[in-house]
């Protein structure tokens, strides 16, 4: 059996380390460093079920002493576990009054497909970091398993869109700083974006059949040269009260529209077949 690593305290705030790991936690890491940072039970258990163990787990002195922070500690054993002092800790956490248990780990690089033939999510220069952590969770939640993010997108892996996505980095391959507008020649699936312009009603489209969604900027939209690619163009029917919905909302709406109409459609045949059946 190989050996644990030993363990490391640090009780210094110029720990070169340390202030890497600071650099990190406030979404401004140096040049050359791809390395990000988790923070808390449920992102670092979430790394550890779906990568493995992470390069660094770094624990504050008063995280020790939590029941879920045993199993950890251990399946981190052969790997670098520091232990820092709780004051450091304290500066260290992003979330009040959390646990300071953190992660330090390289983000995948997942490869481009040559075909786009599934469902999946385009972002077109999203910027704020808590839609795009929202659209990236609302996405996984209706079974897209793929996100592509434009160059202007806020940092996917930076530590507001991590709290902000609760875990759907996991469940996504997720691509930054895709040329959105090349990666439409690989499409085998249409292309959907929401507009006011020659657009149809979205509860009355077929949505049945899996597709790619674009979401644009804030303030935005779409790009003009993207929304020209669009094979389908809808909707979404709202009051004159309000200029326009949430970026974040009206991706919601439209992929569990889509989601509905997929379940109600497989509900019927399930239930043809039982008649057939019988």
């Amino acid at each position: 059996m190989t050996a644990s690593v030993p363990v490391r305290h640090i009780a210094s705030r110029d720990n070169p380390d340390y202030r890497a790991w600071l650099r990190l936690a406030q979404g401004r890491p140096g040049r050359r460093d791809t390395r990000i940072i988790l923070e808390g039970e449920h992102l670092c258990r979430a790394w550890l079920e779906h990568k493995g163990p992470p390069l660094v787990l770094v624990v504050g002195e008063s995280a020790l002493s939590l029941d879920w922070i045993g199993p950890l500690w251990q399946a981190c054993a052969q790997g670098r576990r520091i232990v820092l002092q709780n004051n450091l800790a304290s500066v260290l956490s992003q979330v009040e009054h959390g646990p300071a248990v953190f992660f330090i780990v390289e983000p995948p690089v997942p490869a481009v497909p040559s075909r786009i033939t599934g469902g999946s999510l385009w972002l077109d220069r999203v910027q704020d970091p808590g839609n795009l952590g929202t659209l990236l969770r609302t996405a996984a939640a209706a079974g897209l398993r793929q996100a592509y993010l434009s160059d202007g997108c806020a940092s996917a892996w930076s530590p507001k869109v991590l709290r902000s996505g609760q875990g759907a980095h996991f469940a996504l391959d997720i691509h930054e700083h895709a040329d959105l507008a090349a990666l439409a020649h690989r499409l085998d699936v249409p292309l959907a974006a929401t507009t006011l312009e020659k657009a149809e009603l979205l509860y009355l489209k077929d949505l049945r059949q899996p597709c790619v969604w674009l979401f644009g900027n804030e303030g935005q939209g779409v790009s003009d040269e993207l929304l020209a690619r669009a094979d389908w163009r809808v909707h979404i029917p709202q009051s004159a009260a309000v200029e326009s919905l949430n970026v974040a909302a009206a991706a919601a709406i439209c992929l569990f529209e889509q989601r509905r109409q997929q379940l109600v459609a497989a509900v019927k045949v399930r239930s043809a077949r039982r008649e057939k059946a019988q």
